[in-house]
């Protein structure tokens, strides 16, 4: 099999999208569009990936890492010039290379894939991606001869009336033999009004040798989409969402308001779970089966078990056991750990803390840093004081133990087996086990108070 490559253009700065994020850098469904690109194209047999890095070169190959090779273009010169940074890598290298723009996060493997098998089977020196445009204004036409074989690229504002009506455009995708684009590079001129160097001029020069060009034509436009403002952005979003939705309520979820509902590329959803709208699932968060989740609610990178209704609620980079119940309104914070069969009520914040099987804080409390046992009762306004304003400490409560309402627990402490703090205490040290432990002043009351100021006053 021959080997293939692939060149990813990540250069340009994207000045329409007026920000000071790179343009490859701006998140389609939670993910970097260059991002989505390397991912499909790693899904092929692939023996290199060179991306073409510019403006944010520093902050493009933090988020891609080592998956690919990075060739520096210091100015950005046209899309042939972009090309030709990549020929320390591959200019001696026999076999196919794609190129593709890295601000096309819509187009998938499989396109890629039929791209590269219609470019063999036509033995051909270069294939265009094309696709049909319902409005092809402002793209490049594919005219091609009665034979059906490419013959010739031509920009809109270059083509004839007849040339216009052609609704076959050119996406910006190519495969290329790699020997032959190297080569036809090195003869690409930068005459032009703009001085620059412009890669469909390979194609011209490819036609002039008499060696073959052909295009294979996608089915979706959709997956062509190249995004240059923040208009194409929230175009691009809005498909890979609806693919996104697609895909889980074809295997077997229940997303109540797909237009209401953003999950991330990367989440895996479990059979028979069910989705309300408004919700945001992102990151790598894993649900198992016969789940609710939401409406409203906000999990990322979170392992959440059968069986668990989360609702109004935020989770972030935790693991839920099954068949636990948490919200409305409740705040899981990062590392934290919910056994099965666990109750975390309305504001409720979770933090750093280990919940044991079946225990319950119903409402109105803050868990930070603490080990909580298996069928332990935190009442409403349960507090692990954790922070001395320096360091933080550990709180354990251990199995069975009782915590009554609007309890202070001042780490370091630990609340033994089966024990009782009682209502309105400050625990500032350890409770042993199965005892009671009263830690509040003694209640006084002053009768005729009130009746004494008030004759004070007057």
């Amino acid at each position: 099999m021959d080997k293939r490559f692939a060149v990813i253009l990540a250069a340009g700065q994207g000045t329409r999208m007026k920000s000071s994020l790179y343009k490859v850098l701006h998140p389609v469904c939670g993910k970097p569009m260059v991002q989505h690109v390397l991912d499909q194209v790693t899904k092929l047999d692939l023996s290199k990936v060179v991306t073409v890095v510019g403006h944010g070169a520093e902050k493009v190959k933090a988020e891609l890492g080592d998956i690919s090779e990075y060739a520096l273009q210091s100015e950005q010169l046209g899309t042939a010039h972009a090309v030709m940074q990549a020929s320390t890598f591959l200019e001696n290298e026999e076999g196919t290379t794609i190129v593709i723009c890295g601000d096309t996060p819509l187009i998938t493997a499989e396109t890629i894939h039929a791209l590269l098998e219609h470019h063999k089977q036509l033995n051909a020196k270069a294939t265009i991606l094309t696709a049909s445009a319902d409005n092809p204004t402002g793209y490049g036409r594919i005219v091609r001869n009665n034979e059906g074989m490419v013959e010739k690229i031509v920009e809109h504002k270059d083509a004839t009336e007849d040339e216009r009506t052609i609704t076959e455009i050119n996406t910006g995708t190519y495969c290329f033999d790699n020997k032959e684009l190297f080569n036809a590079l090195n003869n690409v001129s930068n005459d032009n009004v703009q001085g620059e160097y412009y890669l469909p001029d390979v194609i011209e020069i490819l036609k002039k040798e008499g060696k073959v060009v052909s295009a294979y034509q996608t089915d979706s436009f959709d997956e062509t989409l190249g995004v240059n403002d923040r208009i194409a952005l929230s175009q691009a979003e809005n498909i890979m969402k609806k693919r996104i939705n697609h895909d889980h309520m074809r295997n077997g979820v229940t997303i109540i308001d797909p237009d209401n509902t953003y999950i991330s590329t990367d989440a895996v959803i479990g059979r028979d779970t069910v989705i309300y709208p408004g919700t945001i699932i992102t990151g790598e968060t894993v649900i198992g089966e016969n789940c609710i989740i939401g409406p409203n609610s906000e999990i990322t990178n979170c392992k959440i078990q059968n069986e668990t209704n989360i609702r109004q609620s935020v989770a972030h980079d935790s693991e839920i056991g099954s068949k636990v119940m948490i919200g409305p309104f409740a705040h899981i914070r990062p590392l934290s750990n919910i056994a099965d069969d666990v109750k975390i009520g309305n504001f409720v914040e979770i933090k750093k803390s280990t919940i044991g099987k079946g225990s319950k804080a119903s409402h109105l409390s803050y868990i930070g840093d603490a080990e909580v046992g298996a069928d332990v009762n935190l009442g409403c306004g349960s507090i692990t004081v954790n922070y001395d304003g320096q360091n933080k400490y550990l709180t354990k409560i251990e199995d069975g133990a009782f915590i009554g309402c609007n309890a202070n627990l001042v780490a370091p402490v630990i609340v033994g087996k089966g024990a009782f703090v009682a209502a309105g205490s400050t625990v500032t040290n350890d409770v042993p086990e199965k005892a009671l432990s009263v830690a509040r002043a003694r209640q006084v009351n002053k009768e005729n108070y009130v009746d004494r100021i008030n004759n004070k006053n007057s």
